[in-house]
């Protein structure tokens, strides 16, 4: 049996066509009016404007499955329905004189009150069309997110039925630019956790990658280069993203482990910032991260990726004081990145630099320097080895990525997002179900809420739901030591002021 996402696909080429031939006998193409929103008002079974919305039956009830007949005077082309936030399922198009009708099916949400939401153009990032209430949606009585109390506390996967105690935390998505229509990893799977998050307050940070393996498009690939500008630009104009707080470009791309495609054109500082603001390229060219988002969406934030610690699968060209190779990676990048904004500015270009940066910041709580009854108080110590040049080994290893970031001009003071966090360690593999000491998410908290510049601080992980991989990680069906951990992070949600 086809699944729903392959239905519609199917359908997508079927209305495609329909709405061609509609165009050539009929005579009403019209150009698409970017932006153009109706929203049909509460007595929208009798309007004359279009579109029109019907139902059958009109009085559907919950639980019960019904037909939301669309009717429209311009045969858009990848429509999408959604309805209470999930996608309808289309079933036909037909083309009449003068308009053309798409009929979708759903389940009737479990609620007073719900909407539809007609969309069009979503093979390039969706642009809402009309938006349709169903009964009186403030019956619902849902907490709003601007009474939200803000928190700096995160997470990443972010389970859809946490609750957040009426606090605004922080949620990390992830999205593959090779997998744009999978399940899951696609924009529509995305768009869905998404408007499930910030429905609940949260500030949603959505990470992309190039591919499975393959975190940024591999060196002087412009043919790679070309897919990732396409697929951030159709997220940035997606109207269902459009509640986005920001896109981290990439992670942990200084790692052989994240350059598996092309293991002889790593990702180098000066590549990844030629991919995120058009380090060394013509400025006027214009061909970056920064200004392809932006210019689709230039209130949502665009941040510089982490770079994975502790790892010497490559260095930089531009030493850092403590001289490690993840060190220097991150200190040419951001020089590099520095240089090509004030490149931009010489030539009167608008700033073309990154929002802020996301960073990793992993705890090592069970130390050899650490007596057996300290792992907890880890992140308020300096844990600075002489094998590594006095670099921080632990958790405060988010200092030396503040000090870095601080050294220059045009990333000076940025907002810095510590987008993962928790007590691994690849080089012991001792997971956080195992090495987890009551107290530490507290301490840690502690630590970043009296740092001004770290405005989130997010555990990895949540909830993973396609497969056990990442089951000593997870806070929503924790194991072993994880107990403490999912009971911390609960309590720490609602004890802070």
């Amino acid at each position: 049996m086809l699944s729903q996402r392959s239905r519609n696909k199917r359908l997508w080429g079927r209305v495609a066509l329909s709405a061609l031939l509609a165009a050539l006998v009929f005579g009403y193409w019209q150009l698409p009016i970017s932006g153009q929103i109706v929203v049909v008002p509460g007595d929208w079974r009798n309007t004359n404007a279009w579109p029109q919305v019907r139902l059958d039956p009109e009085n559907a009830r919950p639980g019960q499955r019904a037909i939301a007949l669309v009717s429209d005077t311009i045969p858009w082309a990848y429509v999408k329905l959604a309805v209470a936030g999930s996608e309808a399922t289309l079933e036909d198009y037909e083309a009449n004189s003068g308009y053309g009708t798409w009929r979708w099916s759903f389940i009737v949400p479990d609620s007073a009150g719900y909407e539809f939401v007609f969309y069009h153009d979503c093979d390039t990032g969706c642009i809402e069309r009309a938006r349709v209430t169903i009964g009186a949606l403030e019956s619902r009585n849902l907490t709003q997110p601007a009474q939200r109390i803000p928190t700096k506390l995160g997470i990443v996967f972010a389970h859809p039925e946490r609750d957040w105690h009426h606090r605004a935390g922080w949620d990390v998505e992830l999205t593959y630019v090779m997998k744009a229509e999978s399940e899951y990893w696609g924009i529509d799977d995305l768009a869905g956790r998404v408007q499930g998050a910030t429905a609940k307050g949260l500030r949603v940070l959505v990470r992309v990658d190039y591919d499975q393996g393959q975190s940024i498009p591999p060196a002087n690939d412009y043919l790679a280069l070309d897919a990732y500008l396409d697929y951030v630009r159709r997220l940035a104009r997606d109207a269902r993203l459009n509640d986005v707080y920001g896109y981290i470009i990439g992670s942990g791309y200084n790692t052989k482990g994240s350059n598996s495609q092309a293991v002889a054109d790593l990702v180098t500082p000066e590549w990844y910032a030629r991919v995120f603001n058009g380090y060394e390229a013509e400025p006027e060219h214009g061909d970056n991260t920064v200004e392809a988002i932006h210019a689709e969406n230039p209130a949502v934030q665009v941040l510089v990726g982490p770079v994975r610690p502790w790892v010497d699968d490559q260095n930089g060209q531009r030493r850092y004081r403590l001289d490690q190779p993840w060190l220097n990676y991150m200190n040419t990048l951001v020089a590099s990145l520095d240089a090509s904004a004030t490149a931009n500015a010489a030539i009167g270009i608008p700033f073309v630099g990154p929002d802020g940066f996301a960073v990793q910041a992993p705890g090592r709580p069970d130390a050899p320097e650490f007596a057996t009854d300290e792992g907890a108080t880890e992140p308020h110590r300096d844990l600075r080895r002489n094998t590594w040049g006095q670099a921080q080994a632990g958790f405060r290893v988010y200092g030396d990525w503040l000090d870095i970031i601080n050294a220059y001009p045009y990333t000076k003071g940025l907002p810095v997002y510590i987008t993962s966090t928790n007590t691994y360690q690849p080089d012991t593999d001792v997971k956080p179900a195992q090495n987890y000491p009551r107290g530490w998410l507290s301490a840690a908290l502690e630590v970043i809420n009296n740092e001004p510049q770290v405005r989130a601080l997010c555990w990895f992980l949540d909830s993973f739901p396609l497969d056990k991989q990442w089951e000593l990680f997870s806070l929503t069906n924790p194991k072993g030591l994880l107990v403490d951990a999912a009971d911390e992070f609960d309590s720490l949600l609602k004890s802070q002021p």
